[in-house]
């Protein structure tokens, strides 16, 4: 289901309140974005009392010379609102006195401040009124506070209560806690059914602020990062690092933090974070240079979540006040990282290996939208310039260890640039224009045309991908992708026993409301045909989810119950022991993710492979889950 959907009912009472509120009669303050890095009250003791105001402001997600919009936030007395809303940290075990105010024109519930925390023990405010309260600061974790006008479940916050939101973190009692920092991410947008994408306006904050005005991070090589990252949308969000991995520590779900035993702190290069929900990771940028943290879900990194665009279309004279960092086309939900080099940087100087990739686009292919495509050099499909061979794109199976170097040739109308998802290598290769590399030796989009050259080494066996990162919301969900298998030897994988199962949309999403979806393609193909396999026999199936904005379920169904296969990786990393175990065949993945699961049919018969995303009325625009028939003999 597109994201967006899952708020639509709540969103469009919020959005027709926003729209029908009398304009203020004098301007309102300034809500400042709130970088967490300084914790909120007066500790006395292990007594910390803190005082809150929730107030409306006008909110600048896109810089001092953005576009504002109206929201409630909360304040300490005497200081600026804020959002997110002050940070709460505390040890384990300390007493929290919290006075909170309401200064809106409507009665609130706010959740967090409690022992339990949970939705239950909500704290309802009426318009002026006060409210104190006071509890114990229960198990370390991450967690959250947040509030709503509508009473009832919590979640599907309406747009104008988007801000009201602020991180807890318990540290464990008498430890000096290491340094880390604190993301919260949040949204806000206005629905329009006239709209050809079905919004007004939107748009998506990491502590307040949207890409390229989110803060940059500034690292050293070899440092030390421990992040907390809280979700506070009503969407789940593929969060992905570029160049590196990172290691889960710790999900929750703003009532319960779990932290895992080291043996199950997994790693990853793309980890989803659901609604209201939090994690803890930590990772180590072993090279210099510029690198990303962002939403893996296209339409989150679209102009669609610019205030600059109106009603789908962009606002070029709002475009023109604050510039919008054009080179690189992304928006919303992204993180940049400078990471300054540390000792000598040796030069890999060993001769490469030439891979030629010629970047293609069609009209019409989806509709009455472009087809894009990769194509291999030196293939037959090269030789024909009206060739656009169906996606994904192919498989580049690389060694292990040995330097490559590809030439990207764009022989499309558009710019074109290329990511190799979930490989360790240096900055420049990267590939996102405009950003990564280092000071002025930044890598550029590449032209129609034109053509540049970058050069990597694979450090690991295992599965990854390609894909474009210019124009992503188009050119990912029309064709610009393919899957990377990396190899000890170099060497193809048996392709009867190695299955690369890749998952992605047929073409991109217009309305991010209404739909109608893309349907969701498996190897290239909407229905795929039956799947062969032999009893007794070792199969590694190597998932990857690349679709647009939708999320994936996957099964391998023997009748209607999931048959068990073991895990073998994720993302590329070989699990060890401890997670590679056997377990249903039944998971979600967003775009982003890759799975490696090894699956020994123990008996001949037909079984069931079936994809596509979560069940949904038809009014959703959302199409049905797939069923691809799988003989075992």
């Amino acid at each position: 289901m597109p994201p967006l959907l899952t708020a639509v009912l709540a969103f469009a009472q919020g959005a027709l309140l926003a729209l029908t509120s009398p304009p203020a009669k004098a301007p309102l303050p300034t809500i400042v974005p709130n970088d967490n890095q300084h914790a909120a009250g007066t500790l006395v003791g292990k007594t910390l009392t803190i005082q809150l105001e929730a107030r409306t402001g006008t909110w600048y997600p896109e810089g001092p010379n953005g576009r504002g919009v109206d929201v409630a936030a909360w304040a300490e007395p005497g200081k600026p609102l804020l959002t997110p809303g002050p940070l709460l940290r505390v040890a384990q075990g300390t007493s929290v006195h919290a006075v909170l105010k309401n200064s809106l024109d409507r009665r609130i519930s706010v959740v967090g401040f409690s022992t339990s925390r949970a939705p239950a023990d909500s704290i309802v405010i009426e318009p002026g009124a006060t409210s104190e309260v006071s509890f114990i600061a229960g198990a370390p974790g991450t967690y959250f506070y947040a509030a709503r006008s509508r009473l009832g479940a919590f979640g599907s916050r309406q747009a104008i209560d988007s801000q009201l939101g602020g991180a807890i973190v318990v540290d464990p009692t008498g430890a000096t806690p290491p340094p880390d920092r604190v993301f919260v991410m949040s949204w806000w947008f206005i629905l329009d059914s006239t709209s050809k994408t079905g919004l007004e306006r939107a748009t998506m904050a990491i502590n307040g602020l949207s890409w390229p005005h989110t803060e940059r991070i500034d690292m050293a090589q070899g440092d030390s990062a421990r992040w907390r990252v809280v979700n506070l949308t009503d969407a789940d969000h593929p969060m992905h690092l570029h160049g590196f991995y990172f290691q889960v520590r710790s999900k929750g779900d703003g009532v319960v933090d779990t932290a895992y035993a080291r043996d199950q702190r997994r790693m990853a290069v793309t980890e989803v974070i659901n609604p209201f929900q939090t994690m803890a990771i930590a990772w180590v940028p072993t090279r210099p240079g510029n690198w990303i943290f962002h939403c893996h879900f296209a339409g989150h990194l679209s102009e669609t979540t610019s205030l600059d665009t109106y009603r789908g279309e962009p606002d070029m004279k709002m475009n023109m006040a604050h510039t919008s960092d054009a080179p690189h086309q992304m928006y919303g939900l992204v993180l940049g990282i400078r990471v300054a080099p540390k000792g000598v940087q040796v030069a890999d100087t060993r001769v490469p290996r030439p891979i030629r990739l010629l970047v293609r686009q069609k009209a019409g292919v989806y509709g009455t939208h472009d087809g894009y495509a990769f194509v291999l050099g030196g293939t037959p499909a090269a030789g024909d310039p009206a060739a656009l061979p169906p996606a994904p794109g192919p498989t580049l199976v690389l060694k292990r260890g040995e330097r490559v170097a590809v030439t990207i040739v764009n022989q499309s109308k558009e710019r074109a640039a290329v990511h190799w998802h979930g490989i360790e290598l240096e900055s420049f290769p990267d590939g996102v224009p405009g950003w990564s590399g280092q000071g002025r030796d930044v890598i550029p989009s590449v032209a129609p045309g034109d053509s540049i050259t970058v050069r990597f080494t694979p450090p690991r066996s295992g599965t990854f991908m390609y894909h474009s990162h210019f124009n992503e919301d188009q050119q990912i969900t029309s064709g610009l992708y393919g899957p990377i298998l990396v190899t000890d030897d170099g060497r193809a994988p048996d392709a009867e026993t190695d299955r690369v199962l890749l998952l992605s949309s047929a073409g991109p999403t217009v309305n991010v409301i209404t739909g109608p979806s893309p349907a969701t393609m498996l190897n290239g193909k909407v229905q795929p045909d039956t799947m062969e396999l032999r009893a007794g026999t070792t199969y590694r199936f190597r998932l990857i989810d690349i679709t647009g904005d939708v999320h994936t379920f996957v099964s391998l169904l023997d009748g209607d119950k999931p048959v068990e296969w073991r895990a073998v990786a994720k993302d590329g990393a070989t699990l060890p022991a401890a997670q590679a175990t056997m377990r249903a065949a039944d998971l979600m993945l967003d775009p982003g993710e890759i799975y490696d699961f090894a699956f020994t049919p123990s008996k001949p018969g037909m079984f069931t492979l079936r994809f596509g995303p979560e069940d949904a009325p038809p009014e959703a625009g959302l199409p049905k889950k797939v069923k691809v028939a799988v003989r075992v003999r």
